[in-house]
């Protein structure tokens, strides 16, 4: 009896040795990404994306002096039936101007190769929005992403998001 508990708390020290590791390990590899200001992604409830479904992120811009790269975030599964996701992007500056864009995210290619890394049948994208910007005043900035497709709802949209990193 006493050589099954001296087992289990070994199995148990080991076990936590073990999530202590990744642990630390994500911390590390997650603060080396120096360049970011701002990531966020945000789940598509039921994997189907509805046009009146807007995502909102809200970002506080201290910089107006360095040069910043946008990416827009996707996962899709691979029964995704289109090759592209066209979305609107409204940003709101802390002055309350709006400024509409509307983007293409290409997904796949011609010949309906997924373009995104990988696994399985789950494929992310970091496609560029716009490079080399400056932020014009500092304050919240709120960006509002909405799926521009001709359909109210499109399947096998898992996640979406918005990256903000220093441009080098």
């Amino acid at each position: 009896m006493e050589n099954s508990r001296m087992i289990k708390y070994k199995n148990k020290a080991k076990a936590f040795k073990l999530s202590t590791l990744f642990m630390l390990m994500f911390l590390l590899f997650s603060s080396c990404d120096r360049k970011r200001i701002f990531e966020e992604n945000q789940p598509i409830a039921n994997n189907v994306w509805g046009s009146n479904n807007i995502l909102k992120f809200t970002v506080n811009i201290l910089d107006t002096v360095s040069s910043n790269n946008f990416y827009v975030n996707v996962r899709n599964a691979d029964g995704y039936p289109y090759n592209n996701l066209f979305l609107f992007i409204k940003t709101i500056f802390p002055n309350g101007k709006v400024a509409i864009d509307t983007m293409e995210c290409v997904l796949a290619d011609e010949k309906g190769k997924w373009l995104g890394s990988g696994m399985g049948d789950i494929y992310d994208n970091q496609i560029p929005f716009k490079r080399n910007v400056r932020f014009p005043t500092s304050g919240k900035y709120t960006f509002e992403l909405q799926q521009g497709m001709r359909l109210d709802n499109i399947p096998l949209i898992m996640d979406v998001g918005l990256r903000i990193e220093k441009a080098e």
